[in-house]
């Protein structure tokens, strides 16, 4: 295995993604808006209506007391905006940061291949000496090392910003939990190999960024189920359960490498140009 060329053309494809703003955009766009505007505001709701998110709705009584009895202990003494947010911000926004990674590593990825081929610059790409599981290789590990970049980074604003608005109300810093330590540092990263690994082996099929960056978005969906299934109380990402489904996303994540392995052929590349 040639690292030497695998490290010079992840250099190439990174500096490429800082100069493109249709990528750049995205990563930037969208994790400011989940890690920063949305746990800040729904910091700044719960000081000036606390009562009213509490009581709003039946369906956020109901989502409270869908929470394990040991969390729900955690939010004694709290008042009914204060133990929305914290459970909000702490437990049950825990599948939504997952769409950082995951959307991060699709959208550099889905700018590989068909990235390459829009910039004129694939033929020569094909033919340099690098074997076709090199050339794979680099172009994954490219995007996932960007993605997990972008997650630490906004792992900790979500940090500062958690910890800022529930200071009050938890009397000092109590942000992160031994979840979110497992999502970030176990789960993230295999969420990430996720979605490049789906969407790479789309750039590599497709003509276009716009084809590849709209299939590629298909890997979201099941992070939309998770959300959905923690929101109706069907499932609560605990220690245990995130140990599991990172170990489950391991396994899926290498199969799609041995696959992506297996099946990835420079020449196909070319007849497609």
């Amino acid at each position: 295995m040639n690292w030497r060329a695998i490290r010079a053309l992840m250099r190439k494809d990174l500096l490429t993604v800082r100069r493109s703003p249709a990528v750049m955009l995205p990563l930037i766009i969208l994790p400011v808006i989940l890690i920063v505007v949305l746990p800040a505001g729904l910091g700044l709701a719960a000081r000036l209506l606390p009562e009213a998110i509490a009581n709003e709705t039946s369906d956020l009584q109901q989502l409270m007391e869908s929470l394990p009895p040991s969390v729900q202990e955690q939010m004694v003494g709290l008042s009914g905006g204060d133990s929305v947010m914290i459970a909000m911000l702490v437990y049950l926004f825990v599948p939504m940061y997952l769409i950082v990674p995951m959307m991060v590593s699709a959208v550099i990825a889905a700018d590989s291949f068909v990235g390459e081929r829009e910039r004129k610059t694939l033929e020569a790409l094909l033919h340099t000496p690098l074997t076709d599981t090199e050339l794979l290789l680099a172009k994954m590990l490219s995007s996932w090392t960007a993605a997990l970049a972008v997650t630490l980074v906004t792992f900790i604003l979500y940090s500062l910003v958690v910890n800022l608005v529930g200071w009050q109300a938890m009397g000092g810093p109590f942000f992160p939990n031994l979840t979110w330590l497992l999502l970030v540092f176990w789960v993230a990263p295999a969420v990430a190999g996720l979605g490049l690994a789906v969407t790479v082996l789309i750039s590599s099929r497709v003509k276009t960024f716009q084809e590849a960056s709209q299939l590629g978005g298909i890997v979201v969906l099941p992070i939309v189920i998770l959300m959905v299934a923690q929101l109706a109380g069907i499932v609560f990402l605990g220690p245990a359960i995130t140990l599991v489904l990172g170990a489950v996303i391991w396994v899926i994540d290498t199969g799609l490498l041995w696959f992506g392995v297996k099946t990835f052929r420079r020449e196909e590349l070319l007849a497609r140009q």
